[in-house]
């Protein structure tokens, strides 16, 4: 292993304060990487023309038979399709697109023989074309989407299940470099993976929060929202932040299925934590230059049902790729590296 030398400059960004950016602590070996088996087109490959009523499509290759055997159900009535010019006449699900107004359309090559026309119909709860509306927080009046290619379907593509990592700890744990070695050991196994790391989230989503406690649960959901869109994309998310709040770190938990949210917990002593200080944000906690700093001036909530604990053993730490092939083996383990 080749240690780099890193230098760390905080920056101000928004509310945020004492932030830097993330840079992996540790070089490690290229490796190869399973290519995904995705297939380049050719220019003008495709084409659509699109009004309220219709929507016709044109794809260089038939739909996998899996489409063929779906039924979409939203508001207790199934929503079907009927694909005009194939062989088959089983009804698909239908991908509801209201809102398109353009009816430009973009000519079908001769050599799309696969062309074929897809016309739907939208079912709404009172049966009158009035889609059923929700409210959701602050929200008003807005109705969920479905389309027909689903999770499922992305996992089958990546040979993968979209999950959440959650890494929890204490400041300078280790949280960034397990996440860090962890991306890489996946991806040296062909798996697409994603860091979400609380300083980085702060450069840019969260740059209008500050480290008050209101603003620290509200960067939490945020990035809990985040992750699960990335799971439900097929992506094994990893977010790495203190997260020190219990209610907060089960509260993103619940938005997942059972089973995709799994918790690592750093499990490093206080004293290990702030003689490391890789960054020196103890030392201006000490000297009462941060407030509300985690582990000496406000509290941290150790996890209390972490699928995974990484701690020192016998006060030697394993190396960051010894610890992310602990996380690795769970998770072949648990099937989330296979479709």
């Amino acid at each position: 292993m080749i240690i780099r030398s890193l230098r760390f400059k905080m920056v101000a960004i928004g509310k945020c304060s004492s932030i830097y950016r993330t840079s992996p602590e540790f070089d490690f070996p290229e490796t190869s990487s399973r290519k995904l088996g995705l297939s380049k087109l050719p220019d003008k490959s495709f084409g659509f023309s699109v009004s309220s009523s219709e929507v016709k499509t044109s794809f260089i290759g038939p739909l996998r038979a899996i489409e063929a055997s779906r039924t979409s159900h939203v508001n207790g009535k199934a929503e079907k399709f009927q694909w005009a010019g194939c062989d088959s006449n089983e009804d698909l699900p239908t991908n509801d697109c209201n809102g398109f107004a353009d009816d430009e359309s973009i000519p079908i090559l001769p050599t799309q023989r696969n062309a074929i026309s897809l016309r739907y119909t939208v079912y709404a709860g009172d049966g009158k074309g009035t889609p059923q509306m929700s409210t959701i927080g602050n929200s008003t009046n807005i109705v969920w989407h479905k389309c027909s290619v689903e999770k499922c379907d992305r996992e089958e593509l990546l040979q993968q299940r979209g999950c959440v990592i959650w890494v929890t700890g204490l400041s300078g744990s280790g949280k960034s470099t397990l996440a860090c070695a962890l991306g890489r050991g996946l991806h040296a196994r062909g798996k697409l993976t994603y860091i979400l790391d609380g300083d980085n989230v702060r450069h840019g989503l969260n740059r209008d929060l500050s480290f008050r406690a209101e603003d620290r649960a509200e960067n939490i959901r945020r990035t809990g929202e985040v992750a699960k869109l990335f799971a439900d994309a097929g992506v094994i998310c990893i977010a790495s932040l203190i997260s020190p709040y219990r209610k907060e770190r089960d509260a993103c938990r619940a938005l997942l299925a059972e089973g995709d949210f799994i918790e690592v917990f750093m499990d490093v002593p206080l004293h290990v934590c702030e003689a490391r200080d890789p960054k020196g944000l103890y030392k201006l906690a000490r000297a009462g230059k941060i407030k509300g700093f985690t582990g000496v001036d406000d509290p941290y909530e150790p996890p209390q049902t972490s699928e995974i604990v990484l701690r020192q053993n016998q006060g030697i730490c394993d190396s960051p790729n010894d610890l992310a092939d602990i996380v690795i083996s769970y998770l072949d383990k648990k099937g989330y590296l296979k479709a």
